[in-house]
């Protein structure tokens, strides 16, 4: 793996808002507040509160490509994403590959392995330039132990993951291929637009073709071919990572 840039806070995300009605600290931690409060389980955290993790805190620049670890590797605590494309992802010795989530800005992967004290299970790999911060779990441990509603947070949001996982085996059990792909799209519109769009949007695919499908539990040929089949019923239209939905109204309704 190569050398990560490490440094205590980043300018990404810079401009985000300062929190409000807190002590006078250093100007580094008062950016790093403004960094951490992106993840859900330290919002409503006072920035005082959030800067006790300063010290377990590093900033890893992983260019596109970058291997985060790899299965087996030693978790020494989780990571938030600032900016970029984390995917996460099963490998055989073969050198085949599964897809197992792609994680976006905001979003943290890691607890549930750091809580277990095991290995990783799977591999990390940036699919585009990321920004993340890493998150040692001395530190966090210690701020958990003294703080309930603190540990409320992380159950919560671990509780979230289970559930979503849960989604994701009945997607796989019980819905076609097309359902998958169909479903995808329409998540994907909901996260790039404002709320639920109507009439004809463009969605521009997040990474490849052969990732997405590999996280749909799709060969790449049978995602290929079903793009094909939703082209020639009009439903969409393919421009490269581009979709064009003429009708998104209709593509909603063809779920149902």
């Amino acid at each position: 793996m190569n050398d990560h840039c490490e440094i205590p806070c980043q300018e990404a995300l810079r401009d985000a808002p300062a929190p409000t009605g807190t002590p006078s600290l250093p100007p580094e931690v008062e950016r790093l507040c403004r960094l951490l409060r992106h993840a859900a389980m330290f919002q409503g955290l006072g920035c005082d509160e959030i800067a006790r993790f300063a010290r377990g805190v590093r900033e890893i620049k992983a260019p596109k490509g970058e291997i985060l670890f790899h299965r087996g590797d030693t978790c020494t605590g989780f990571h938030l994403i600032l900016s970029g494309q984390i995917k996460l992802a099963f490998t055989s010795a073969e050198g085949n590959e599964k897809v197992v989530d792609i994680l976006r800005p905001g979003q943290s992967f890691g607890e549930a392995v750091m809580f277990m004290d095991k290995p990783y299970v799977v591999m990390a790999q940036a699919l585009t330039d990321s920004t993340l911060l890493h998150i040692g779990k001395l530190v966090f441990f210690e701020e958990m132990n003294g703080d309930p509603l603190f540990c409320r947070k992380i159950i919560a949001g671990l509780a979230q993951r289970l559930h979503r996982l849960m989604g994701d085996v009945e997607s796989y059990s019980l819905r076609s291929g097309r359902e998958r792909i169909i479903g995808y799209l329409l998540r994907e519109e909901e996260m790039s637009g404002e709320g639920v769009g109507a009439g004809r949007v463009s969605i521009r695919l997040p990474t490849s073709k052969g990732t997405i499908a590999s996280r749909l539990n799709l060969t790449q040929e049978h995602f290929s071919r079903i793009l094909h089949e939703l082209t020639d019923s009009g439903l969409i239209e393919v421009e490269g990572r581009t979709i064009h939905i003429p009708c998104i109204e209709r593509l909603r309704g063809s779920l149902e």
